[in-house]
């Protein structure tokens, strides 16, 4: 039960005591000894009968008893800008209202919480490793893992952001969409260093994408009104984490997505995913909602031979009028060389600039399917060199080795 209290109740629990005390450092150590106070309590005494309202008790008598231990220092310290009436809302829901019956009071601060770590001085790795931290309730050694740093650096990381933090307003900002934006370019960047790791051994790291999707499906839960590209960043994750299953071989070894064994993907989220879809087909045109869209078309295709390749192409220059990216335009040559064939594709691939090992490998790829052998052996060199993931470096290799063979290999877009 605790562990499930952690997970779910950390968010509206810690945006409470930050309403009520103004301190993210007093709120979240208060919060932190509650826990610790259960896991050691409640295993001999029983479970309470709320679980929530018992955190909430204790993590407030415990910042109480801190405050006044350090109270000179308490008038020193700089405190988040918080309304009187917050405030006060936050005051008597921890003395009079039983956990859970004031459900709009409490999904307004954890609204606050979520908008106040995607604040603007923060960088969007920094906002990242916050959120996870302060809204998911991450523990800090578990979030140094996520992003492949020890203990102590992600501390300090956590640290600073914190700092940064101070003076700022726990309120809904008026710029309500852009905050949002924030967030959901955060939860984004956690998904892709999931999927897409630089550095490391791990061919993908499917739990920072799950922590991503949970902070999305939070998001959504707060939100005073729906917001379609929320949505539609939903249902893109959810696709894209539905081919987790398949995306390691028996050996260990990164699988690409043509040759994926589809019968491993999780079809119930892909359902989801779908059903959040449909209402948006028709929506103004949007970044994510065009590439959920492009990712439906793979959940829905057999097969990859069977896949509408020319309405991924057409979703592609849909998406470069909004987000003309490097990226991007390399997995539209992709798509160029599947609907059209890999000459196509090379020659779609002369106007893209990208930096790093993934072109010259998708140029490897083309160079291959010509016949090109040569130029396709000294592209995966350049890609090898460049490469400071392993195991697509290991893949690269292998490619390289086994085209000393003549054997086909399958593309892949880099859509994670």
């Amino acid at each position: 039960m605790l562990e499930t209290l952690l997970r779910d109740e950390w968010g509206r629990l810690l945006a409470l005591l930050v309403a009520q005390f103004r301190r993210l450092d007093l709120a979240e150590d208060g919060l932190a000894d509650a826990f610790e106070a259960a896991a050691r309590h409640w295993p001999v005494d029983g479970e309470p009968d709320n679980g929530p309202a018992w955190l909430l008790t204790t993590a407030r008598r415990r910042i109480v008893d801190r405050m006044r231990s350090e109270e000179v220092l308490a008038r020193k310290m700089p405190l988040l800008a918080v309304d009187a009436a917050v405030t006060q809302e936050a005051q008597q829901m921890m003395v009079t209202v039983p956990f859970g019956a004031g459900g709009e009071t409490i999904t307004d601060e954890r609204l606050r919480l979520v908008l106040l770590c995607a604040h603007p001085t923060l960088s969007r790795e920094a906002a990242a490793a916050l959120t996870l931290r302060l809204v998911l309730g991450v523990s800090t050694e578990d979030i140094g893992r996520l992003f492949l740093q020890s203990k102590a650096t992600m501390a300090a990381r956590l640290t600073r952001a914190r700092k940064r933090l101070t003076g700022a307003s726990f309120e809904v900002p008026a710029d309500l969409a852009d905050r949002v934006g924030i967030v959901a370019e955060v939860a984004y960047l956690a998904f892709t260093a999931g999927y897409a790791p630089g550095t490391g051994p791990d061919v993908v790291r499917t739990d920072l994408a799950g922590e991503a999707i949970r902070l999305v499906r939070v998001l959504r839960s707060v939100l005073p009104e729906p917001d379609r590209e929320i949505d539609a960043l939903l249902a893109l994750m959810l696709l894209q984490h539905s081919r987790r299953d398949a995306r390691i071989g028996p050996d260990g070894d990164l699988v690409l997505l043509p040759d994926q064994d589809r019968a491993a993907w999780r079809l119930d989220e892909i359902a989801e995913a779908l059903a959040i879809l449909t209402p948006l087909t028709h929506a103004a045109p949007a970044p994510y909602l065009i590439q959920a869209l492009i990712a439906a078309e793979h959940a829905v295709a057999p097969s990859s031979g069977t896949t509408a390749w020319d309405r991924i192409v057409e979703r592609y220059d849909e998406l470069l009028t909004l987000h003309d990216t490097p990226v991007v335009r390399l997995n539209r040559a992709v798509a160029v060389a599947e609907a059209d064939g890999a000459e196509a594709g090379l020659e779609t691939l002369e106007s893209v600039a990208l930096p790093g090992h993934r072109l010259p490998a998708v140029r490897a790829q083309l160079l291959e399917q010509l016949g090109r052998h040569d130029e396709a052996i000294e592209a995966y060199e350049e890609a090898i060199a460049l490469c400071t993931h392993g195991p697509e470096r290991v893949d690269l290799d292998r490619r390289r080795r086994v085209l000393e063979g003549f054997a086909p290999q399958s593309l892949d877009e880099n859509t994670f």
